[in-house]
């Protein structure tokens, strides 16, 4: 999709498809794509699906490195990018040169064709987030139980264990929501279902996967000196989190999708807040967050497009607190559930991880974690 003139910005591509024997095109019909790719992922890949200027806009290729008569097709590996992690993934710049591909959908239609596969990556990007938070709590969960210090173990002591205990909530919502995206995304999905992933999607894809880094830099610090060495395995971890925020669509995009969902498709508004509002009534801290989130979105409605998006993180936030906080209230225990919503929808929770509410259960805490 990226080329190096815009990014993010997949309608400033260069690349361009030229169709093959004439006619108009339409799907799978032969094209000869010709320019540059800024990251082409996992090149080592039997097939791509590469975005090119066709005749009438934007469109959408497969492009196989083998030919059907056995040939290679032309994918020449300019170089691998020298990334901050994620480095047993290759990704590397590329160059088409008459590379043979074929129309996935319609001509100018390359975005709405690829963006389906562009979805599903974004659930992955989730599930991977909220995977390597509960990696990270194991780590942190182990050392404290088992590490000894100033007379006592640490889970034993009090600001260790809040640390701990913080982080396990962060771990237990994103995994609560990771599953319940991936649930609307089984094949007997209904409309409502997949109305409510739409706007899920991006919503849990922003706040998750933006959550990791910090979550695992917090993690790491539990362990002290070691958890910055490479013989243990929460510095991968902490390099690992910030690709998952970046990937398909980094934090504005997301946040602007989410605006341009609720724009498009009210049916979403309805299905994500019906889905939310099936805790109302088990906190009143929930139902005062619940009812200022739906009051920022038809407040957002009426603002101008400049206006909107300066609010779309904060927008976007409140509406995956409330979600979280929604699935916590029904499916955690509750001393878990309570100190999730009073630490994240009710104002007592701190900047940083260890800043719990009082009076919260934290040894219940810990020992689900």
């Amino acid at each position: 999709m990226t080329e190096k003139q815009g990014g993010s910005d997949v309608q400033a591509n260069t690349t361009r498809a030229e169709r093959r024997g004439g006619g108009s095109g339409s799907w799978g019909a032969e094209y000869g794509l010709t320019g540059h790719k800024w990251f082409a992922s996992a090149p080592m890949s039997d097939a791509f699906f590469v975005l090119a200027r066709a005749q009438h806009g934007i469109s959408c290729f497969f492009v196989p490195r083998v030919l059907p008569d056995g040939s290679r097709n032309v994918f020449r590996i300019q170089r691998l990018k020298d990334k901050l992690g994620n480095r047993s993934n290759a990704s590397s710049e590329i160059e088409l040169d008459g590379t043979t591909g074929w129309l996935v959908g319609e001509e100018g239609r390359g975005v709405a064709a690829i963006v389906q596969m562009v979805t599903r990556t974004r659930l992955d990007c989730v599930i991977g987030s909220a995977a390597g938070m509960r990696q990270s709590v194991a780590e942190a969960a182990w050392h404290v139980r088992h590490r000894r210090a100033f007379g006592a173990l640490l889970v034993d002591q009090p600001a260790m264990a809040a640390v701990v205990a913080d982080l396990a909530l962060e771990s237990e919502a994103a995994t609560l929501t990771s599953m319940r995206l991936a649930r609307a995304y089984d094949v007997d999905a209904d409309d409502a279902e997949q109305a409510f992933r739409r706007l899920a999607t991006a919503v849990s894809k922003y706040w998750v996967c933006k959550r990791g880094a910090g979550h695992a830099a917090e993690a790491l610090e539990c362990l002290g000196g070691n958890g910055y060495t490479e013989a243990f395995p929460l510095a991968r971890r902490y390099r690992e989190q910030p690709l998952l925020a970046i990937w398909e669509g980094s934090g504005n995009v997301i946040a602007l999708d989410v605006l341009r969902v609720l724009a498009r498709e009210p049916q979403a508004f309805e299905a994500f807040f019906a889905e939310v509002g099936a805790a109302a009534g088990a906190s009143g801290v929930f139902d005062e967050a619940l009812a200022a989130a739906v009051a920022l979105v038809r407040e957002t409605s009426t603002m101008s497009p400049d206006a909107a998006a300066s609010v779309a993180r904060e927008l976007t936030e409140r509406l995956a607190l409330v979600l979280q906080g929604s699935l916590m209230l029904r499916h955690s225990p509750a001393p878990v559930a309570e100190a999730f919503v009073r630490s994240r929808l009710g104002g007592e929770g701190g900047a940083q991880y260890g800043v719990l509410p009082r009076g919260v259960d934290v040894g219940a805490i810990l020992a689900r974690a």
